[in-house]
C-alpha cells in the first residue's frame, strides 16, 4: 500500500519537472490524471476488497472444517466410553453369575443373595443397553422370564423383548 502511494507521487512529481507548458493544457492533464489517479486507487481498492473477502471466505471454511474434525472426535470418544461402561457392566453381570455359582455350594439362603445379586445386575445391565421404555406410560403388574410385565390400557399384557419390541403374552 505504501509502495504505491510513493509510486504514485513520484510519477506526480516526475511529470512536474519535465513539464514545459502551463496553459489549459496543464489543467487538462492535471485533472486527467488526477481522474487516472482516482479510478486506480478505486480499482485497488476493489481488488484489496475481493482478495479479503476470499480470505474470509478461507478461514470461514478452515473453521467449518475444524468443527467437523472436532466433532467426529467427540462421537468416538464418546462412542469408546460407551463401549467401556458396556464391558464393565457385562463383566459385573459375569461376576454376579460366578458369585451365584459359588453359592450353589452352600446353603439356600447364600443362593438366594447371591440370584438376587446376579438378577439386580442383570437388570441393570438390560436396562443400560437393551430395553427400551414403553411409549405409553403401562402399569408394571409382574415377571415373565425376568422382564417386566406391563399391562396396556385395554388389558392385554406384554414385555419388551431383547430387540426393544413388544411381546405379548396369551394366558
Amino acid at each position: 500500500m505504501k509502495k504505491l502511494l510513493l509510486l504514485c507521487f513520484m510519477v506526480v512529481f516526475s511529470s512536474n519537472f519535465y513539464a514545459q507548458e502551463t496553459t489549459v493544457k496543464d489543467t487538462k492533464s492535471k485533472t486527467e490524471t488526477a481522474a487516472k489517479k482516482k479510478k486506480a486507487t478505486a480499482d485497488k481498492a476493489a481488488t484489496d476488497a475481493k482478495k479479503e473477502a476470499a480470505k474470509s471466505k478461507k478461514a470461514a471454511k478452515d473453521a467449518t472444517d475444524a468443527s467437523t474434525t472436532a466433532k467426529k472426535e467427540s462421537a468416538t470418544a464418546t462412542k469408546k466410553a460407551a463401549d467401556k461402561d458396556a464391558a464393565k457392566a457385562k463383566s459385573d453381570a459375569t461376576k454376579a453369575s460366578k458369585k451365584a455359582t459359588a453359592a450353589a455350594d452352600g446353603t439356600k439362603a447364600d443362593v438366594k443373595k447371591a440370584d438376587a445379586a446376579a438378577k439386580t445386575a442383570t437388570k441393570k445391565t438390560l436396562k443400560e443397553t437393551t430395553e427400551k421404555a414403553p411409549k405409553v406410560a403401562d402399569k408394571v403388574t409382574g415377571e415373565y422370564n425376568g422382564k417386566k410385565v406391563y399391562t396396556g390400557p385395554k388389558g392385554g399384557k406384554y414385555y419388551i423383548n431383547k430387540n426393544g419390541n413388544k411381546t405379548y403374552i396369551q394366558e
